[in-house]
């Protein structure tokens, strides 16, 4: 199916605009905990819960896989969480700058050992 999706995105969030958890990012690392599933979820947290199923999502692929934008999955994790229905994570940090001689060292090393 192409086009917009059937149910606008506020109404997959209950007409909530902003998450419960603030913390929230995109690159947020969304995982099931385990708890089982209480009856009368509504389905777009029931949605995000069996997209989890097959392992951890970030936000922003939860968001592609729905068909939702980000803000509204922010908006679902958050009261999933609230639920302890999922775990959340603070996206990876990205490396620090590497030290450039220290990598020159690790290469004149491994020179010296190819040369004995």
């Amino acid at each position: 199916m192409t086009g917009r999706p059937l149910v606008p995105a506020y109404l997959s969030t209950g007409g909530l605009a902003r998450p419960s958890r603030p913390h929230l990012e995109r690159l947020s690392v969304l995982t099931t905990s385990g708890t089982p599933v209480p009856a009368g979820l509504p389905a777009a947290e029931l949605a995000l819960l069996d997209a989890l199923e097959e392992g951890s999502l970030t936000v922003v692929e939860a968001a592609a896989l729905l068909r939702l934008p980000v803000s509204a999955v922010r908006v679902l994790a958050g009261a999933l969480l609230d639920r302890d229905l999922v775990a959340a994570r603070a996206p990876v940090p990205p490396a620090e700058r590497f030290d450039p001689d220290l990598l020159k060292r690790v290469a004149d090393g491994l020179r010296a050992l190819k040369h004995s």
